[in-house]
């Protein structure tokens, strides 16, 4: 079974490297919801997925998600990721900078039946900010 997740996750990580839908459609359960910290509202469906996916990429045109280290438990699934990309477009208001971030991210999946019905996000926001321009450096 640890090895049918393993396999989904990397598929899953191809998907959000490549905004592809069709992928997007099989990974993703239309129940599915997202907790998001850039959304007030639980995401739904592989539709509220790619509407993440295009906030990110409107701010981060190359982003990549690069999977560190999984856990899985069950049909629970615990991720580490690191982010790479630069800042070329506007992301939460903010105007494109020019520089290249590297973040980490935590995410935590529930599946069904080979595909994901819950998703809680957690990238480290604050890193991002401090990167791009958008808060001092801290310390």
């Amino acid at each position: 079974m640890n090895n049918e997740f393993r396999e989904l996750m990397n598929t899953f990580v191809k998907f959000i490297n490549t905004a592809d839908e069709k992928l997007a459609n099989e990974l993703v359960s239309p129940k599915a919801v997202f907790f998001a910290p850039t959304s007030p509202e639980q995401l739904k469906g592989a539709e509220g997925y790619m509407t993440v996916l295009g906030m990110m990429r409107s701010g981060f045109s190359d982003i990549q998600w690069t999977l560190e280290e999984t856990v899985i438990e069950g049909n629970r699934v615990a991720t580490r990721y690191t982010l790479n990309g630069t800042h070329d477009g506007t992301f939460m208001g903010i105007p494109a900078s020019g520089k290249r971030i590297s973040v980490q991210a935590t995410n935590f999946y529930e599946f069904e039946e080979r595909q994901i019905v819950k998703e809680y996000g957690m990238p480290d926001l604050l890193s991002l900010l401090i990167q791009i321009g958008a808060l001092p450096q801290l310390g």
